[in-house]
């Protein structure tokens, strides 16, 4: 707060607020005055029992001209002079043969007294970031925004700093707002954005009314320019981008808006101009969404991103939250409730890619067959679609529960040859990093887990890794809760990644053998840990399919390497004939067909019987496809002897899925060549150029992606009714 200094001119104002009824000079008045050169003084002054005070300025020269404005003690001197509170002139003629000067009492009404002290408030949220498994994000930067919304456009604005979540992922912000604003004082701090979100459900509403036609857009700025065919004149521009000096017409606008436009009940709910009314300069609540970012594994990844349909109207006074984060937040596990994590010399491996270990055949809690596939899924009825018993490619991630490995300092991983067991291939076992957040100060780092190579006692060489609980015991000295401590938010209980590329296509036994440091740094004391709460040994059962990309040896006919086909059989697409009505129809031939029967030779197929499903359709035109494989004439004969035939063959009830019908037997289906069988008309909707697009794809988790990256495409093109 500025204070007045000691000047030749100075001005006296009064205050006087006796008419306030049941008055009490428990709280002060703040005076702002502002000189032609855009200076700036104020002070709080203090009133007596009758209401009554004054406020003295004075200046080394002469002030000329100043406005004067008078608010609630606690405002800025930026907050004052935007509010719509007590504010005049004094003009520089009253100056004249002066060089002191008194001013008329300002008289303060109940109005304002009232008003003042609810204009603006401090508002306090307080709350969570969590994973969805409610594990705690710490370290975590959470920014919340006020947001508005006007027409197609919407705004934002931060309230408050942001703050850092602590250890268990809590927040408080405290935010300052005020209501009251003078139109063009809040208009001068918002930006606009055009919100897809309000646009395709605005967009929505407006197509149930097709006899009202919208103008284009010409502007990335609030507007009316869309709504020139609908509204009389009104004293604006309609082709200009809105300011606060139209605020006072947009309520006449909206008048005759309502009236023309349809009416919506979800667009008023959501407070979206002009089916609800906007003066935002006088919400005195404000309307909150909220921004995470993590310093994680990539500096500012957003875990948290709101929009304004997530918008919290009128928050209460505190606000309490609880944020999901996204999948690319870092979280500190935590031991779920009921369940006993610290299991103590223990080892109970829980997933695999992600995937828990009771999904994966063979292994605990899981069906015992098929070994080693990801079971969830299977056919898909009516499709070509097969989704489970998924094998595994690639590298995998390998994670084992909350707990501590005590007495563990370096474990291997073996492997089940046939016959004995072993250690894994060279290479197999991946090193990886592990990483730390400090807190206070969110500040991270990473610690690389190498596997390295160590004798036992007997000088036999092992490839082991730190276990995680050895490195705590001899790094650092700040691991547990305390003013500042560290702990893992990547990694923290990774086993291993392993990489499958390393064996044969297979099924395959895996086991982690625990292994002390003895006193001249040799392994001593081997032992294959044991299952928590039980005296098994652990064991994990995974199936890997891997696939080879080369020319050489693939069928030249099937252009790999030059053009879009890859060249794999895992799995491998091709089209080797079209007819329609019996005639061979090349690529980039034209035929005149009108009517008959379309019928095209594919090849759909995976040698390792991971098919997970295939797709043939007919591009054409601007965007415009034809499904051939669900048309009502469309059937798909198998050509291979000891297949069973036909589309859905041998099910009368329609149950069994296409794949099924073509072979699958869990878990195995591969595909193979096929007849497509489908009306002209169908097929060819106009005269155009048709491109038809058959793809395959395998079951195979690859590299933990659970997409279906193993895949192949086939393009054929003809066209249809054109010279």
């Amino acid at each position: 707060m500025s204070k007045a200094i000691n000047g030749r001119y100075a001005i006296e104002i009064p205050l006087d607020a006796s008419s306030v009824e049941d008055f009490k000079p428990d709280k002060g008045v703040k005076v702002l005055v502002k000189d032609k050169k855009g200076a700036i003084q104020s002070q709080v002054a203090k009133l007596d029992g009758k209401g009554q005070g004054a406020a003295t300025f004075s200046f080394s020269e002469h002030p000329g001209a100043l406005q004067v404005v008078v608010g609630p003690e606690d405002a800025t001197d930026q907050e004052i002079q935007g509010l719509q509170t007590i504010s005049f002139a004094v003009s520089a003629r009253q100056w004249v043969g002066k060089e002191r000067l008194q001013l008329r009492p300002i008289l303060i009404s109940a109005y304002y007294w009232w008003w003042w002290w609810r204009w603006c408030r401090t508002f306090t949220i307080t709350g969570r970031v969590i994973c969805a498994d409610g594990s705690p994000v710490p370290g975590a930067k959470v920014c919340a925004y006020d947001v508005d919304r006007w027409w197609i456009w919407s705004s934002i604005q931060q309230v408050g700093n942001c703050e850092t979540t602590d250890i268990n992922g809590a927040f408080t912000i405290k935010f300052r707002w005020c209501c009251g604003w003078w139109p063009w004082w809040w208009w001068r701090y918002r930006t606009w954005n055009i919100n897809p979100l309000l646009t395709d459900r605005i967009n929505t509403v407006l197509q149930q009314a097709p006899n009202v036609r919208l103008q284009p857009l010409t502007s990335s700025q609030p507007g009316l320019s869309a709504f020139k065919g609908l509204l009389a004149e009104e004293g604006l521009d309609l082709d200009k981008p809105l300011t606060a000096t139209d605020a006072d017409k947009l309520e006449i606008v909206r008048t005759q808006l309502v009236k023309k436009l349809p009416v919506s009940a979800e667009l008023a709910q959501l407070r979206i101009w002009p089916w609800w009314p906007w003066r935002p300069w006088w919400d005195c609540t404000p309307d909150i969404i909220f921004k995470v970012t993590q310093d994680c594994i990539t500096p500012g990844t957003v875990i948290v991103d709101e929009d304004v349909s997530d918008t919290r109207w009128d928050i209460p006074n505190p606000l309490n939250v609880t944020l999901i984060a996204n999948e690319k937040a870092c979280c500190r596990p935590i031991c779920p409730p009921g369940q006993v994590c610290d299991e103590g010399e223990c080892l109970l491996i829980t997933q695999v890619c992600g995937d828990p270990i009771n999904e994966i055949g063979g292994n605990l809690g899981a069906p015992a067959a098929p070994a080693g596939y990801l079971r969830p899924g299977g056919v898909v009825p009516g499709s070509t679609t097969y989704n489970g018993d998924r094998p595994y490619a690639d590298t995998v991630t390998i994670t084992k529960n909350t707990g501590d490995m005590i007495g563990v300092d370096y474990y291997e991983v073996e492997f089940f040859n046939g016959a004995t067991w072993g250690p894994v291939p060279p290479g197999a076992a991946v090193s990886f990093s592990r990483r730390w957040m400090l807190l206070p100060g969110a500040t991270t780092g990473d610690e690389p887990f190498p596997f390295v190579t160590m004798p036992d006692a007997a000088s036999v060489p092992h490839t082991v890794v730190e276990s995680r609980e050895h490195f705590e015991n001899t790094h650092y000295g700040d691991w547990w809760p305390g003013s500042g401590f560290r702990f893992w938010i990547v990694n923290e209980t990774l086993l291993l990644p392993l990489d499958s590329t390393k064996f044969a296509d297979g099924t395959y036994q895996f086991r982690v053998v625990g292994w002390q440091l003895g006193g001249s740094g040799e392994l001593i004391n081997p032992k294959v840990i044991p299952v928590c709460g039980t005296e098994k040994d652990n064991n994990l059962v995974l199936t890997f399919d891997n696939r080879v990309v080369t020319a050489v040896g693939h069928d030249p006919s099937h252009n790999c390497g030059g053009g879009i086909h890859t060249c794999t059989l895992e799995p491998d697409t091709h089209i080797s004939e079209v007819r329609i009505n019996g005639v061979k129809v090349n690529p980039c031939d034209t035929v005149n067909a009108q009517d008959g029967i379309l019928e095209i030779d594919f090849l759909a197929n995976d040698p390792d019987k991971h098919l997970g499903g295939y797709s043939l359709v007919a591009t054409y035109g601007l965007s415009s496809v034809v499904n051939l494989l669900d048309q009502p004439s469309s059937s798909v004969t198998p050509l291979v002897a000891g297949i069973q035939t036909g589309w859905n063959a041998g099910d009368a009830n329609g149950t069994y899925g296409v794949a099924l019908s073509q072979g699958a037997t869990a878990p195995h289906w591969g595909g193979g060549k096929y007849t497509l069988r489908i009306n002209v008309t169908e097929a060819f909707p106009i005269p155009c150029c048709y491109q038809f697009e058959l793809r395959a794809w395998k079951r195979t988790v690859v590299g933990c992606y659970h997409g279906y990256a193993h895949n192949n495409l086939t393009e054929y093109s003809i066209g249809v009714g054109i010279c």
